[in-house]
């Protein structure tokens, strides 16, 4: 059963000629509608997330800041991340979509949620939007499941490093924050050696991997680094930060996953729930429209038994030593920040 919270952005939040656009959304649902779920759909209409959601991750002083530039009718936080004169209202609807996800799963005891929501929120730290994200999405979810004393896994398999997640739970070792992004690449964080702070040493994973990687370069990254991470951390729930710029087609990057790919991420991040009903997806990056409709039907039909989709999983690129690599730095780092 698929838990749809949303769609939120699908008219709201337009930045005409923007990558990030209101077609996204539409894309996704198309992916959906591909799947014909009948009765295993079951759409939720979210509410906005409240200023106690919001400033559970965010400040006031940056909430503030935020929904007085849309009331003025809009603006740039920066050359990439534009607001609008609706764009407050989505980002609490967008925020408040994982919110309701959640709440539907626990009623239910199973299925699998998807936050379709936009803007996207990875990026967005807690004094400012940037990368296209306004507000952190999956932060706010994952800070309202630690306000119920709950322990929480975040995968974020979107192709850029989602620097706002991490910064935002740097300190919380109620949170395992596992990110496979390429390297180099925007924002320019997400080395190996940033496991997290003083008070949670190890609970950042970070995995970057070079520019062509295949799906079986990050099929291994989960198997032999993600995996013991996530035993040993033993999650109550699994968010995942499901960005879909790291397929070949995409054009703001250049990994080179196909839909197929996703579909393995997906059955292999699931596995780590320790119960039904306890994995979230939210939509973050993918920029090629067809892509995204493929990999999302791909991503959702892996995770409740439909046919994966036309694509083939990918193999031979580069990689697999990057892997190796990250993985041993970061236990190095882990090390020495014990014996600091």
């Amino acid at each position: 059963m698929l838990i749809l919270a949303g769609p939120v952005g699908e008219t709201e939040h337009d930045g005409g000629a923007h990558p990030e656009c209101p077609a996204r959304i539409t894309a996704v649902m198309q992916g959906v509608a591909d799947l014909h779920l009948g009765s295993d759909l079951v759409a939720v209409d979210p509410g906005p997330a409240s200023r106690e959601d919001l400033a559970r991750v965010h400040s006031t002083r940056y909430l503030d800041e935020l929904e007085s530039c849309a009331r003025r009718g809009g603006g740039s936080l920066d050359p990439d991340t534009y607001v609008t004169g609706t764009s407050w209202d989505a980002a609490c609807r967008a925020a408040g979509a994982g919110l309701g996800a959640i709440a539907e799963l626990r009623a239910r005891g199973e299925g699998i949620g998807f936050a379709v929501a936009r803007p996207p929120g990875h990026h967005a730290e807690r004094e400012r939007g940037m990368g296209f994200c306004l507000v952190n999405n999956v932060a706010v979810a994952a800070a309202s499941l630690l306000a119920a004393r709950e322990r929480v896994l975040i995968v974020d398999w979107d192709v850029h490093h989602g620097n706002g997640t991490q910064e935002l739970f740097w300190d919380e070792d109620a949170v395992l924050y596992v990110s496979t992004h390429q390297w180099p690449l925007y924002p320019g964080t997400g080395k190996p050696t940033e496991v997290g702070g003083a008070g949670a040493i190890g609970t950042t994973l970070n995995i970057p991997v070079p520019p062509g990687a295949t799906g079986d370069v990050l099929r291994r990254a989960f198997d032999d680094v993600v995996a013991p991470a996530v035993a040993e951390f033993a999650p109550d729930w699994v968010l995942v930060s499901c960005g879909f710029d790291a397929h070949r087609a995409d054009p703001l990057a250049e990994l080179a996953l196909s839909s197929a790919d996703f579909a393995t991420l997906a059955r292999t991040v699931s596995s780590y729930a320790p119960a039904a009903g306890r994995v979230v997806l939210f939509l973050e990056g993918g920029y090629d429209l067809r892509a995204v409709r493929r990999s999302t039907a791909a991503t959702i039909g892996a995770l409740l038994g439909e046919p994966v989709g036309p694509e083939e999983a990918t193999f031979g690129g580069p990689g697999a030593e990057a892997v190796r690599a990250a993985a041993a730095v970061h236990r190095r780092a882990v090390s020495a920040a014990l014996g600091a």
